[in-house]
């Protein structure tokens, strides 16, 4: 059980540092290039949420393998396993999108 929470925090964290740096990186870019920081920080976090997911649960198709394989075999608990991983990383996401969304003074 304890390497089922560790890599569902690692998977969460993950997630929330590539949404957080992206973003933060994007909006020091675009302060470089005289472009509304915050503007491009929204957009940024938008575009990477997603990735940031596939990034965090392995950036290959093979948690889809696992579901695919496991639940053609009748084997439910790797199933779960990988959903609540991408559920994990989907929260990270989530929470790092809308940290910057707070930062940038548009928290809904």
């Amino acid at each position: 059980m304890s390497d089922f929470l560790a890599k569902a925090a690692l998977d969460f964290f993950i997630a929330f540092g590539v949404v957080i740096g992206g973003s933060t990186l994007a909006g020091v870019g675009a302060a470089l290039v005289l472009v509304p920081p915050a503007n491009e920080m929204l957009e940024t976090a938008a575009k990477l949420k997603i990735w940031a997911i596939v990034a965090a649960v392995g950036g290959t198709i093979d948690p889809m393998r696992v579901i695919e394989t496991n639940m053609m075999d009748g084997h439910l608990s790797p199933v779960v396993q990988q959903l609540l991983f991408i559920i994990c990383a989907f929260l990270g996401a989530h929470t790092g999108t809308e940290l910057i969304k707070l930062i940038c003074g548009k928290a809904v």
